[in-house]
Order: C-alpha cells, then structure tokens, then sequence
C-alpha cells in the first residue's frame, strides 16, 4: 500500500490584519494517498496530535479529506481495528459521511468564518481546507475562530481610534471655529468703520478741490502765488491720484469685508443647520479664504449653471469643498515641483501647462446619474472640482476614501480629510462623492446632492 506522501508540517503565522486571508494563518500540510492503510493514518495522527485530518491525493489531485475526529469516531466502534485498521483508507472513507470546505488561501478570514458556520452542524466543526493553485492543506477550525477573535479585538481598536480621532477632528474644528468668530468679530469692526468713512473722505476731498477752484477764480492777486505753490505740490497730479487712491481704498476694504464674513460663515459649521443655501456662495466663500494659496498663477475656471436654492448643511458642505480644493491646489503644487526639476523636458512640459482649477455645477435627473444612489430624489445637482496635478495612482484610489489613509507627510495630513467629505456627503446629504484621475493628467471629484421637494 502506498505510504502517507508527506510528513505534517506547519505554516507559520504571523500577526493578523483586519483584511489578513487564510494563507496567513497556521496551516497543517499531511496528504495521503488513497490506497494508504488505515493504520498508517492512525501512526501519522499519534505522530503530531496537532493535526486536524489528512488530505487524500492521487497523482496529484485532490480527491477528499478526512478528519481526526471522523477517523476516531468511527475507528472507535466495534469491530473497527479489524474490519479498516489493515485496509485502504478508500475503504474507510466510503464509511464515512464527508463534508469538506475548500476555500482558496486568499480568502478573508472574516469571509471564512461566515461560510464555515453555514455549514450543517455535524461538519461545523471538520476541518477546513484551504488551495493555493495545486497545494491543500488544513485548517484547524479552532484556529480559524481564533484569529476570527483577534479581528474582531482589532476591529474594536481601529473603531475606538476612529472615534476618538474624529473627535478631537470635531474638537479642533469647533475650537478654530470659535477662534475665527472672533478674529472675523475684531476684523469687521474697523473694517466697517474704514469703509464706512471712506466715502465721507472721499465727499470731503471733493469738496476741497472745489473750494481751491472757488478761490482760485475769485482772488486774482492770490493766482500767481496759488499757481507756484500748486506746481510744488504737483496739484493736478494729487487732484487726478486722490480720487484714484479713495476706489482703492474703498475696493480694499470690501475685499477686506468680504474676507472676513467669509471667514464667520466657516466659523459656524459646528452649529450648523439644515436650511435653504446658494451653494454657488459656499463655493466663493471657500475661494476667498484659500485665495492665498491660489495666487501662483493657478487659474480658476468657473462653469456655473443656473441652480436653485438646495437645502443642505452650509458649513458641513463648505468643509468638503475647503478639503477638495486644498487637496487640488496640493497636488497642483506637487506638479509644480516636479516640473521645476524636469530641466530636460522644461521646454516641452513646464512651458505648455499652466495649473488650473476647474469647478464646475450642474442641474441634472436621476436617469443621467452616473452612480446608484439609495436616496429616493428625481432631481439632483453636481458639484465637479477638477485639478491639472500630478494625479493619484491606480493602486492607491481603491483607498483614498479610507480612514487614516494619506499620501501626504504626517505634517500636512492625517488621512480623514476626504473620509469626513465622503461621510457628509453619504451620510449627511444623502449623496454621492466619486472620484476621477489619471496619474498625469489630473484628478477630479464629483459630489452628487438631492434636491428633495
């Protein structure tokens, strides 16, 4: 009779992830030919008590699988040691009700453990079998419950992490909150103060220079002395600067007012409601705070629709538009870099492109959806940030919406920014938030909102 092919080995384990599969975890590698004796079987087993079964093989393929348990269980009834112990295993296995899981080694653990407790109770407990191409091996069941444990330990640790950092998100978020309320508070006082001013000093110098031409015209013998003293002064110059200088101010100081309303109304997204908004505002607003860091000759292109009013959460929906233009202008400032270490290639890349921001928005129905959606809404509109950057790799936008997950240094981010944008969106908005890029060519985010009746 052919003998046992191959003595029992194990594979090692090494520490469990929350998406580790089974060829992570311990596995028993004993095969046996059909035609081996049963007592062979019975020496293997006595050999390492750890073995869960015995995989049968013949010319190289698996034909079954029989378990410790099964083989005691019935070796163990009357007459058994003489009827099996000195005949093929095959001659047993026919004895025995088989039952086997075969699941390939790159299966999840938590996807194993869900199909191996679907099975009938009499095999709830058999061992598992689990192929990489033309090798199977075995799974102690216990051992499969166990690292199921220690996932679910895991999954606790990353949850409570998660919480607590999107806490201390919150935290951090309503404290700059409070801080830019008051900055925006002492920054609009004076600022209403200088504008309010400004046209009354403009009215004022008006009528200056109206009272010099009075006097001017009706006191000849003072001409000849207010002529030299105007040349001095360059007075038709100061006259013509002066009005000049007041536009400015006056333009400065709403610019310097609009700024600071922007600043209070991002300021309330802690307390937001659900109300009416112009998201075309929110859009702007967001814009003028991050102004600063669009100045590098970044371009930004507006295509606005005509869009009705839509009720959202203002301040939620301005922090996803504040992380996806942030996030653009990144990636835009990236390329920059790369560009300006391209001296080879500066001619024809560097020189042809020009960092540019497109935000695009738009009225559609629910048939022109490009995505499923559960949100029960005929109407909707579109929201399109679309950047020129270096754009994100294959590989790593299965990811980009995963918690703590960044491609960028732990100084400028800590992987919840588009994780909390698709959360406000989904969960909040009812919507939908997708995402488009081509390493080279840029990236693109659609947010996709209800418009509910």
């Amino acid at each position: 009779m052919p003998p046992v092919q191959s003595p029992a080995s194990v594979t090692a384990s090494p520490s469990l992830k929350l998406n580790s599969v089974l060829g992570e975890l311990s596995l028993h590698h004993c095969q046996a030919h059909p035609q081996s004796t049963a007592q062979d079987i019975a020496r293997q087993f006595d050999a390492d008590p750890m073995i869960p079964g015995v995989v049968l093989v013949e010319h190289d393929q698996f034909v079954g699988m029989i378990s410790r348990r099964r083989f005691l269980e019935r070796m163990s009834r009357p007459y058994a040691l003489e009827l099996f112990l000195q005949r093929s295993i095959q001659t047993l296995y026919r004895f025995i009700a088989h039952e086997f899981l075969v699941l390939p080694s790159q299966t999840l653990i938590v996807d194993a453990v869900q199909q191996s407790l679907q099975r009938s109770p009499e095999h709830l407990y058999e061992p598992i079998v689990v192929q990489n191409g033309d090798d199977y091996r075995l799974l102690d069941i216990h051992q499969l419950l166990l690292a199921h444990s220690r996932i679910h330990e895991l999954a606790k640790q990353v949850i409570h992490e998660q919480t607590q950092a999107q806490m201390f998100q919150n935290e951090k978020l309503a404290s700059l909150g409070r801080l830019i309320a008051n900055v925006s508070h002492e920054i609009l006082n004076p600022v209403n103060f200088i504008a309010g001013n400004i046209n009354y000093l403009g009215n004022y110098g008006q009528d200056l220079l109206a009272l010099i031409d009075v006097y001017d015209s009706e006191d000849a013998g003072a001409a000849a002395e207010s002529a030299a003293m105007k040349q001095e002064i360059e007075f038709d110059f100061l006259k013509k600067d002066f009005s000049e200088i007041i536009s400015s101010m006056r333009v400065g100081a709403n610019r310097l007012r609009k700024i600071a309303e922007s600043l209070r109304t991002f300021s309330y997204q802690h307390k937001d409601e659900y109300q009416e908004t112009d998201i075309h505002e929110c859009l702007e607003n967001t814009l003028i705070i991050l102004s600063t860091r669009l100045r590098n000759s970044v371009t930004v292109v507006r295509q606005y629709d005509d869009l009705p009013m839509v009720s959202v959460y203002p301040g939620q929906l301005n922090q996803v538009f504040m992380n996806l233009i942030s996030n653009a202008a990144d990636a835009i400032a990236e390329r920059q870099q790369q560009l300006s270490t391209m001296k080879s290639d500066r001619s024809l890349a560097a020189l042809d492109w020009q960092p540019k921001i497109t935000i695009t928005t738009r009225q559609l129905m629910r048939d022109e959806l490009l995505y499923a959606s559960d949100t029960d809404a005929d109407r909707w509109i579109c929201i399109s940030i679309d950047d020129n950057g270096c754009g994100i790799p294959d590989e790593l936008q299965e990811r980009i919406f995963e918690e703590f997950f960044t491609t960028k240094s732990v100084e400028h981010g800590t992987g919840l920014g588009l994780a909390i944008c698709r959360q406000i969106v989904l969960e909040k908005h009812g919507g939908c938030l997708h995402l488009r890029s081509q390493v080279g060519v840029g990236t693109g985010f659609d947010i996709f909102l209800p418009m509910h009746e």
